[in-house]
């Protein structure tokens, strides 16, 4: 799996607002020379950002992006979805199969009698299992846990000196 370099964008460039040191907006033309990255793809992206509600657009002269709401409240899962969708990352695509009948037939076995569940094979439940994780360790990571950890790394590099 492999996230698109829009996302990669996305959140460097919400790390950046999160830890612009004048704690008001930031212009695409900063924002896209900090990121290398031309204006137009960068406005499209925070165009995703500002539609869910991730950032604010500042109108004006002196406009730009700030984030719309606090650093610590903005995870990283929050951000993926918005930029690559909310699409499952994997679906069994081989329903039909003998082998697909057999796995999901002994997924229906191992099931608790009295919980209803949809049938499907022990590939697809592993699978599933996975983006649980996934889901979990990303929606643990926000915007504010990295600017924290970046601060701790280099308050640890001057102390070093």
């Amino acid at each position: 799996m492999q996230f698109s370099k829009s996302t990669d964008y996305a959140l460097h460039a919400l790390l950046h607002l999160g830890h612009s040191d004048r704690h008001n907006n930031v212009g695409i033309k900063e924002l896209s020379a900090t990121l290398g990255v031309s204006e137009s793809y960068l406005s499209k992206i925070m165009s995703k950002l500002r539609q869910d509600g991730i950032v604010r657009a500042v109108p004006g002269v002196n406009g730009g992006y700030e984030l719309a709401r606090p650093a610590d409240q903005i995870t990283f899962l929050n951000v993926i979805q918005v930029i690559e969708g909310r699409q499952q990352l994997f679906e069994c695509s081989n329903s039909s199969s003998q082998q697909h009948q057999l796995l999901a037939e002994a997924g229906d076995e191992s099931q608790e009698q009295h919980r209803p569940h949809k049938s499907g094979c022990l590939v697809e439940k592993v699978m599933d299992g996975a983006q649980q994780h996934l889901h979990q360790y990303l929606q643990g990571h926000t915007i504010q846990s990295v600017m924290d950890e970046a601060f701790k790394h280099c308050s640890h590099e001057v102390n070093k000196k």
